[in-house]
């Protein structure tokens, strides 16, 4: 491998642009794909029973992967089983009511491949996705989906390129429609990523995060006046926390301490420390 330093900026620049030049008319190709072959493979995910297996190779492979988590994550049950593990007592994983979704830019990856007799057998629905509709691999499935490309990106047309990017839409592709023919909703896109700033906001209510019974911050009733003053004092302050939800923000009951301890108000926490914390340095002084 010869290695050059001569390399200008401007050539930098322009062989990356060539590269996204390149993958953009990978993509543009696939537009007249998304035809009645594609309306099938749908239909196939649409009807499954179980879950949606997705297969591939080296980079095929990390390409599955991320469309099965797409998949997922967006109403369609999938996984993603690494084809040589399939042929050593994975395949196990696969049942009578799942679909497989098979990538391979050749359709003669030899770990996929091998795995199309016991598919057969168990009369699994078989999704390709090829750059070589006249490979085993598209031959052999219920669905094929072209995603060939005229050229990788790479200068060499060696690197998976342009044809992993395609294959990445084409799974992209294929779970929207999922999506929107199930009437996927935010909701539901929450409650498959609770922990996201999303699920977050959709899916936590105000029993999860409130205080109850001796959790409750109080303050005497005579501290009420004095508590509202100063919120009037900070109104701008209070109101500009409360937009940004810093932690000071958080609201506590104000309650008689007497006979009835109802609650007569609200008050920002941290207005009720600054008021009670002097008071109890002075009673414990």
């Amino acid at each position: 491998m010869s290695h050059s330093a001569h390399r200008n900026d401007a050539e930098l620049v322009a062989a990356g642009k060539r590269a996204l030049a390149t993958e953009i008319r990978g993509l543009q190709e696939l537009d007249h794909r998304i035809d009645a072959s594609f309306a099938a493979a749908c239909r196939v995910c649409l009807d499954c029973q179980g879950r949606l297996v997705i297969t591939g190779m080296g980079k095929s492979g990390h390409i599955a992967s991320k469309t099965a988590a797409t998949l997922a994550s967006t109403g369609s049950p999938a996984f993603f089983l690494h084809p040589a593990e399939a042929s050593h007592g994975d395949m196990g994983m696969i049942t009578r009511h799942d679909v497989l979704i098979a990538l391979s830019n050749s359709g003669e990856t030899p770990e996929v491949v091998t795995l199309i007799p016991s598919i057969a057998r168990l009369g699994v629905p078989l999704v390709a996705m090829t750059g070589s509709p006249q490979s085993t691999l598209a031959r052999s499935a219920t669905v094929h989906l072209d995603v060939s490309v005229s050229a990788e990106a790479c200068p060499l047309n060696l690197a998976p390129t342009a044809s992993t990017t395609a294959t990445l839409a084409m799974g992209d592709a294929l779970a929207v429609a999922l999506l929107e023919a199930r009437g996927f909703t935010a909701e539901d896109f929450a409650r498959s990523h609770p922990g996201g700033s999303l699920g977050r906001r959709l899916l936590t209510r105000v029993e999860d995060v409130m205080r109850t019974g001796d959790g409750i911050p109080k303050v005497a009733a005579d501290l009420a006046l004095a508590c509202k003053r100063l919120m009037q004092h900070y109104k701008r302050e209070l109101e500009s926390a409360m937009a940004a939800r810093e932690p000071w923000s958080a609201c506590v009951a104000l309650r008689c301490d007497d006979v009835d301890t109802s609650i007569i108000g609200v008050t920002a926490h941290t207005i009720a420390r600054m008021i009670v914390k002097p008071w109890l340095m002075v009673k414990t002084a």
